[in-house]
């Protein structure tokens, strides 16, 4: 696919952007099944407040005590090929010094002959665990819309890292896309979410044309979903709610239903006392 080029950034960071850590899984098992070498890392002093991202002190093999600052680093696949190609942006989202730590980056892409950028990101949402994982495909760059049938986000609100450095790469013109898995919000106790993951990284494939490694995912996914179903089991309150979810997202997926059939089924969710959509901030939308 050419809307994204041969060279392309895949983008995910910790925190913020990562609910159930389903977007930093996505890139550590892209990561693994190729090797990888830094080609650029940000300087922590600048970018991050130890008081919120704290180093780390462990041992080293000799037994020795080590401190593990925060990152972000750029990563590309060792040795050079005529194949399209993911490039790897990855590690914790910065706290302060966002236009310059954006910018550093997009210099290093630029320097690099970056053709396209990919955010990947996760968010708590009110939909149920036992239906298929939804990801918001999107894009604000119009031929990427057009040959890859993204969406348009109408979102407007605050915005995570992912959407300072994606503006930033479109504003040099590197198309952008970006990929967001919804996480149900009440499986919390149940992170990380492999069934989230592996959506994301289903879709990531479909828009870049590159084959993308699964590992023991679907198996993964499953156990994830059984040990939700096993906890649903034993309470009442939380099995009529996920009844409730499942309900909703059968009528919007499907193919007869109308905007006044979604929208009058959304209404008596609300009535019976839905839980989710009624509380403002967990059905937000993607800060993308």
């Amino acid at each position: 696919m050419d809307a994204l080029g041969r060279r392309i950034i895949v983008a995910a960071f910790d925190g913020w952007n990562d609910a159930g850590e389903a977007a930093s899984a996505a890139a550590s098992m892209l990561r693994a099944d190729v090797d990888y070498e830094v080609v650029h890392a940000a300087d922590p002093e600048l970018y991050f407040d130890y008081q919120y991202t704290r180093p780390q002190v462990g041992l080293d093999a000799e037994g020795r005590r080590t401190l593990s600052w925060p990152e972000a680093k750029l990563l590309r696949p060792v040795g050079r090929s005529d194949d399209a190609e993911i490039w790897l942006l990855v590690g914790v989202e910065p706290a302060r010094a966002w236009q310059a730590f954006a910018a550093e980056f997009i210099d290093v892409a630029l320097r690099e002959d970056v053709t396209g950028f990919v955010a990947l990101g996760s968010m708590m949402s009110d939909v149920p665990h036992t239906r298929p994982i939804s990801v918001f495909a999107g894009s604000d760059n119009d031929g990427v819309r057009q040959e890859l049938g993204l969406e348009r986000s109408l979102y407007e609100g605050p915005v995570g890292i992912l959407s300072a450095i994606g503006h930033a790469a479109e504003q040099v013109g590197i198309p952008t896309a970006s990929l967001w898995a919804s996480v149900p919000h009440y499986v919390a106790g149940h992170t990380p979410s492999p069934k989230a993951t592996l959506a994301l990284l289903e879709r990531l494939e479909s828009i870049t044309g590159i084959a993308v490694p699964r590992g023991d995912l679907e198996t993964e996914a499953r156990a994830w979903e059984a040990s939700i179903d096993a906890a649903a089991a034993d309470d009442e309150e939380m099995s009529e709610y996920i009844r409730q979810l499942e309900q909703t997202r059968d009528t919007w997926d499907s193919p007869e239903a109308s905007g006044d059939a979604i929208a009058q089924e959304f209404e008596r969710y609300l009535r019976r006392g839905g839980d989710g959509p009624a509380k403002p901030g967990r059905d937000d939308p993607p800060r993308r």
